[in-house]
């Protein structure tokens, strides 16, 4: 009798314990939008390394852009003509001003029970300490510039472009053929001004 009582809760439990794990174990619906469409998945082929095709682009970028001593070709190309404005060669890859080698920014949570690893960075204000989730950046300011590209040429010649409106940059591996081009800047040369002539004495 007292073991007939002592299994009919444990039954119960187990029956209880059952019922939640199946209820867990259900697959998800599903998403459906108002119209009744269902969500549909399809099976994207792979090549013999188990890549799909955007997977190889990627890591083709990567390789072209990261190759040592390659050389690329930056157009400027006018969105209203289609005239190239300017041409450069590339050494190495084009690098925008959003790229840092440090972050610009650490986790900041205020409150007294915060550890040390979310209190952020200290800076002093007005003779006060204050904590900010902002992180001076490698050339000792704050803040972040105007969007612009940089890089070096064959020449080793630095050139930083500001993009404004109107403008397509199009950069390839190779040349490409154009009709004109406004400014060339591998063979424009720049040379120093000439001394002012001396007026002559009466």
């Amino acid at each position: 009798m007292k073991i007939h009582n002592f299994l009919a809760p444990a039954a119960i439990l187990i029956g209880l314990v059952a019922f939640i794990i199946a209820c867990d174990g259900d697959a998800p619906a599903n998403p459906e939008s108002a119209s009744g469409a269902k969500q549909v998945t399809v099976k994207i082929p792979t090549n013999e390394k188990g890549h799909t095709t955007e997977q190889e682009n990627i890591a083709r970028r990567l390789m072209v852009d990261n190759e040592p001593g390659s050389v690329k070709h930056l157009y400027v190309i006018s969105a209203m003509s289609g005239q190239v404005l300017i041409y450069s060669t590339v050494k190495g890859k084009v690098t925008s001003s959003g790229k840092r080698l440090t972050p610009t920014s650490v986790a900041a949570i205020e409150g007294e029970m915060v550890g040390r690893d979310h209190e952020g960075v200290p800076v002093v204000i007005g003779g006060r300490q204050h904590y900010t989730s902002e992180v001076l950046q490698d050339d000792g300011t704050y803040g972040s510039s105007i969007e612009y590209l940089y890089w070096w040429d064959q020449r080793d010649q630095y050139h930083q472009h500001y993009v404004s409106g109107g403008q397509i940059l199009h950069v390839s591996d190779k040349p490409i053929a154009t009709k004109s081009i406004v400014l060339n800047l591998e063979t424009a040369e720049v040379r120093d001004p000439e001394p002012a002539e001396e007026p002559a004495k009466k």
